[in-house]
């Protein structure tokens, strides 16, 4: 193909690129011309203006102004919409998704800007209860602004000094509340990353020849979870290598927890057929129900076969901050890993994510490391067990902790229990509203924050409760 533009079939004949505003070969005699160190190579100004920072920043400025006023201000105006819905191709043509080859005007772009808002979902809306987080945090949002625009990297101290530091000091006490005396931890983009860490450090454990000679010599590796367990578990095992068939799903009580003796025997059945059980994990705040799993039972059997026990909590570890609630993780001690979201409850701002590890004896470093010589340096100037980036499978990583810290000391501990607490407590109101109307039937007293109900329609509110009933309820749903 050619390298002259005008030539390839990928750009128009009559295309004209631009730059500072004017056809580039003007504004390229205009900057040679006030320029006389002007250095031109293969047709390119090096030492001239890539952009005009003056109008990058108005533009900075004026879209800030937008999300103030479209975003900040009406965040929790219940007379907003939660969403604008519009059918996929209908909001095709309103977004104007093409890309071409010359860039738009800010004035489009800000139009656009007001768009995006005006079409999405409004997750801090009051009335947004579709996932499994809500509201606004604006110290986390504050944080996410200074993240953004100093877009660092999290790997080395060299590189990313504060982040670093805070990831350490947030890490540090989040372990302090799990109830371990030491630990690691990593921050991670998702909690379905954190367990999938977690389930390829416990494989890793049992097998660290696997990180040199792969799968090929170890035997058939089983791990166990509950039927109530989040997807995540099947993905990971499918992902590392494992495979979705050595997923034993342990059955379940009527609540939705893991049944201790259901697991003992799974266990028993795997080692009866040859195979290697290598991980147990157990869910604190299943997505569904909000069950969660008897954590020292579990840990009982676990320590009896010599087996990893991880707890995902990226739902329900947030209730280890509370005083009054914290019991519902009774034992989660006694686990090897855990999995916790402070992105959910306790508002920090998707995405921000922790896996944290009990051992602390450089086992997630081990797991992970690739010992990349032009990062990680071992001659450094300063200590380099802060450059934690070895203990990711990502190099570029975000500073996901920070948002999580700058909270935190906003509102301190008593402030974050307060939210547990708050959240809880507004489920218990919503039980009894619940009880209180008809065309309403609840399934279950909740544990957590999880309400599971059905609403029954006026024509179906008499109808007797069987196969038929149950079809044409699902059909309104």
């Amino acid at each position: 193909m050619s390298s002259d533009p005008q030539k390839c079939s990928r750009w128009g004949t009559n295309m004209q690129a631009t730059l500072c505003g004017k056809p580039v070969g003007i504004c390229k005699q205009e900057i040679l011309q006030k320029k006389n160190n002007a250095v031109l190579v293969d047709g390119v100004i090096l030492n001239g203006p890539i952009m005009d920072s003056k109008a990058g920043e108005k533009f900075v400025e004026e879209a800030c102004k937008i999300i103030m006023e479209e975003v900040i201000q009406k965040a929790d105006d219940v007379t907003e919409k939660v969403c604008e819905w519009r059918a996929p191709e209908t909001l095709k043509q309103i977004l104007d998704l093409e890309m071409r080859d010359t860039g738009e005007s800010h004035q489009k772009l800000l139009q656009l800007c007001r768009d995006v808002i005006q079409y999405s979902v409004k997750t801090s809306h009051p009335r947004f209860f579709n996932q499994l987080y809500a509201g606004v945090d604006y110290y986390s949002l504050v944080a996410r602004f200074i993240t953004e625009a100093l877009n660092p990297s999290v790997y080395t101290y060299e590189v990313s000094p504060v982040f670093l530091l805070v990831e350490e000091a947030v890490i540090k006490k989040m372990i302090e509340f799990i109830g371990w005396e030491e630990g690691d931890g990593i921050f991670n983009p998702g909690g379905s990353v954190s367990n999938m860490y977690a389930m390829n450090l416990a494989r890793y454990k049992f097998y660290p020849e696997i990180k040199e000679k792969g799968l090929s010599g170890l035997p058939r590796l089983v791990l166990f979870t509950s039927e109530e367990c989040h997807y995540s578990m099947k993905k990971a095992a499918s992902f590392l290598g494992i495979g979705t068939e050595n997923v034993y799903f342990v059955k379940t009580d009527e609540r939705g927890k893991m049944i201790p003796e259901e697991l003992e025997k799974q266990v028993q059945r795997a080692r009866k057929e040859g195979s290697a059980p290598f991980l147990v994990c157990a869910t604190a705040g299943t997505t569904v129900l909000g069950a969660f799993d008897p954590l020292d039972k579990i840990a009982d059997i676990c320590e009896k076969h010599g087996l990893w026990f991880h707890v995902d909590a990226s739902w329900g570890g947030s209730a280890l901050i509370s005083r009054k609630h914290c019991r519902l993780l009774h034992g989660i001690h006694r686990a090897d890993s855990v999995a916790w979201n402070p992105h959910k409850m306790l508002l920090a701002g998707i995405q921000c994510c922790a896996l944290l590890v009990k051992d602390n004896s450089g086992l997630l470093k081990k797991c992970y490391s690739a010992s990349a010589t032009y990062l990680f340096q071992q001659d450094k100037f300063y200590d380099v067990s802060y450059d934690t980036g070895d203990k990711s499978i990502q190099c570029s990583r975000r500073p996901d902790a920070f948002k999580f810290w700058l909270t935190w000391k906003a509102l301190g501990t008593t402030g974050l229990e307060e939210r547990v607490n708050r959240a809880l407590a507004l489920a218990r109101y919503l039980v009894e509203e619940i009880k209180k109307r008809e065309g309403f039937q609840l399934l279950l007293e909740p544990e957590y924050a999880n309400i599971c109900f059905w609403y029954i329609p006026p024509s179906l509110r008499k109808m007797e409760d069987g196969p038929e009933f149950w079809q044409k309820l699902h059909q309104c749903g």
